[in-house]
């Protein structure tokens, strides 16, 4: 698999939880990091944490001329990793479902990749890669998370037709299960145990268990449209 010694990475949602793992890991293969947040004190906390020369730059992925600005910042790269999303309202049975609130938080996970992916291709280079994030509601439906499911789906289903339209860019997909992010460990302990006991490897995965997966997909050069799953296993039950 290729190294990433010198290369120039891009973390979207680089200020904590499995982007900063990201960042951690892609550092520590020697590459240089770029991370992006909407929070300016947030990413700039969160380059400093990394060191070794870090960058933080603030994004809103919401509005396509700051996706636009941070691509131009950043210049040439090679690759693009986007872990970027938030936790407002998205839950809930059919018959009481916000749609606007919904819509809104499609602005980050869906719309902002989309953006990211408009600009990202302006700069990076013909051997890179850019791998999104998705979660494993699309493949285990819940009852209550209907638009979940389908926001699932169709961050997956954006890395597969990126992989087609913007090829030789390798454009992949992470699908992960319960990771134990920091708003993750806010649901508390009995939560968490509910949610993971039947696993297969019954409990949540660490961020730097989940960045391995993004860390592969950069470094695995013949390898595009796919969907890397990050689960414990919880495809299977």
């Amino acid at each position: 698999m290729a190294k990433l010694d010198g290369k120039k990475v891009v973390v979207i949602g680089g200020a904590s939880g499995v982007g900063f793992a990201v960042a951690e890991a892609a550092l520590a293969a020697g590459a240089q990091v770029v991370v992006g947040s909407s929070q300016s004190a947030r990413i700039e906390a969160a380059a400093q944490r990394l060191g070794r020369g870090a960058k933080g730059l603030t994004v809103d992925v919401k509005d396509e001329a700051s996706v636009a600005a941070l691509f131009d910042a950043v210049g040439r790269f090679d690759h693009l990793v986007f872990t970027a999303g938030d936790w407002g309202h998205f839950f809930g049975a059919t018959k009481d479902l916000d749609v606007e609130a919904s819509k809104a938080r499609m602005e980050v996970r869906f719309w902002g990749a989309a953006r990211a992916a408009k600009y990202a291709v302006r700069q990076i280079a013909a051997d890179g890669s850019i791998t999104l994030t998705g979660g494993m509601l699309a493949h285990r439906p819940m009852p209550g998370m209907p638009l979940t499911v389908a926001s699932a789906h169709t961050t997956e289903g954006l890395a597969l037709g990126l992989a087609r339209d913007l090829a030789p860019v390798r454009v992949n997909a992470v699908c992960l299960g319960l990771i134990l992010s920091e708003q993750v460990q806010g649901m508390g302990e009995a939560t968490i145990k509910m949610y993971t006991q039947n696993l297969p490897l019954p409990r949540g995965g660490t961020c730097e268990e989940a960045a391995e997966a993004y860390l592969y997909l950069m470094r695995a050069t013949y390898v595009t449209g796919q969907v890397v799953r990050v689960d414990g296993g919880g495809s299977l039950v």
